[in-house]
């Protein structure tokens, strides 16, 4: 196996959304670093990869690059993996990717799936390209703005927001961006995958009064 860092998409929900090529991948290195070693150790347990596994989150992925480097240069493939989707897509990953490319080794990348992509493909909103802005700021100052800055998009914009902060963002797009149309995907892939297109307004009565688990992604239509 070439040597380098191979960065590999892992399902968001479904774990059978695990690409084959993904799974040889994952067999094959000799080390995978993953965000989360239970939660991934959960997906390797359904394919039976035997791979050593090794944390690499936020809080350490910078002081571990160098020793990652270091094993690359001597001839090892390493994998890396976050929870679910793309490594460096609103997660740990995009520092130690750079440490590889800075120092000219190989960074092969293996695609999976992505909250993104499927939320978008899901709204019907999108037919030349979105805007990705990552997770909602937590500030009002900060939501604010950036719901300003996006008011004039032309392209849909998909956002990323955890469920005990949804009320509250839907309520800041219908103060800045009115009645504009929404689509609201929550545990895309999963057994409970939810989908809802409306206003605010209309999203905000639907899951008003209910607990909200899972994982969001809300796309906004462009004016």
């Amino acid at each position: 196996m070439t040597p380098g860092l191979y960065v590999v998409g892992t399902p968001i929900g479904n774990l059978e959304d695990l690409s084959s090529r993904a799974v040889n991948t994952l067999r094959d290195v000799s080390l995978i670093l993953a965000e989360d070693t239970r939660h991934t150790r959960i997906l390797l347990d359904r394919y039976e990869i035997r791979t050593r596994l090794s944390s690499c989150h936020k809080f350490n992925e910078a002081s571990i690059a160098e020793g990652v480097v270091a094993r690359i240069r001597g001839g090892e493939a390493i994998a890396l993996v976050s929870d679910s989707g793309m490594p460096g897509i609103s997660d740990p990953g995009a520092r130690m990717v750079a440490a590889c490319r800075d120092e000219g080794l190989h960074v092969i990348v293996v695609p999976g799936p992505s909250a993104v992509t499927a939320a978008v493909a899901a709204s019907g909103f999108a037919a030349n390209g979105f805007l990705f802005a990552g997770f909602a700021p937590r500030k009002a100052g900060a939501l604010r703005r950036l719901l300003l800055r996006i008011a004039d998009c032309p392209v849909p914009v998909a956002l990323f927001e955890s469920p005990y902060r949804l009320l509250k963002l839907l309520a800041a797009v219908e103060d800045e961006l009115g009645d504009r149309r929404l689509f609201l995907g929550r545990e895309l892939t999963k057994k409970f995958e939810e989908g809802r297109r409306g206003t605010a307004a209309e999203i905000r009565a639907a899951f008003s009064g209910r607990s909200v688990k899972g994982e969001l992604v809300l796309v906004i239509a462009p004016r």
